[in-house]
């Protein structure tokens, strides 16, 4: 985490741009199938390993430092960190009202973090009209981070189709934490992350929206 979060913090020093991935089993599944989705993967700056079956892949394949990088620990960690740093952030994802609790949330944890802008995308597919104004919109506010809340591999494809297109320094993909850290879904206890098992959790507790991607 903290080797991460020191790469990332140089891009923004730096004026780097860059996208990062977070990736458990299903991204990785999904690049099998989807050669566009792997690209995507392969050329990101960074791809983090968020799940326990790819860090102990990783292990058995020689990576003894490899460790998980949970995307909403990450998450976290950065906006702490951010406060001194004055870093601003924009949040893009998450169902209508989602991001702006999320914003008010993640304030009021980390007194002085600037929040800088929030969107709710329409789930259909966008026109032309509505992404340039969506673009517009965000280059206004010229965030250093901007943090995107859509489902794998949703995300993964927003990210590297706007990268070049946003003034932003750095692009992430965290998925559901945007509703675990608005509140509105519960994570899974520490002792079944660890064991891997964090997708039996979700499926029990969301068996339609889940039951999908298995």
């Amino acid at each position: 985490m903290n080797q991460a979060i020191t790469q990332i913090e140089e891009w923004i020093r730096n004026g780097k741009k860059a996208y990062v991935t977070v990736t458990g089993v299903h991204g990785i599944m999904e690049s099998q199938y989807d050669e566009s989705i792997k690209l995507i993967h392969q050329v990101a700056e960074m791809c983090l390993p968020d799940g326990m079956p790819t860090v102990w892949i990783g292990k058995l394949n020689g990576h003894k430092n490899m460790g998980r990088i949970y995307g909403p620990d990450l998450m976290l960690e950065i906006m702490r960190r951010s406060v001194p740093k004055r870093y601003t952030h924009f949040f893009y994802g998450g169902k209508e009202g989602v991001p702006e609790l999320l914003r008010v949330r993640l304030t009021s944890r980390y007194p002085g973090l600037k929040i800088v802008g929030t969107l709710s995308p329409p789930f259909r597919p966008m026109n032309e009209e509505e992404g340039n104004s969506y673009c517009d919109s965000i280059n206004d506010l010229s965030p250093d981070i901007i943090w995107v809340g859509l489902s794998t591999p949703k995300q993964e494809k927003w990210m590297a189709e706007h990268i070049d297109k946003l003034d932003t320094k750095i692009m992430i993909g965290v998925g559901a934490a945007f509703d675990f850290h608005a509140g509105l879904l519960k994570q899974a206890p520490s002792w079944i992350q660890c064991f891997g098992l964090e997708w039996f959790f979700r499926l029990c507790i969301e068996p339609r929206s889940c039951g999908r991607d298995i």
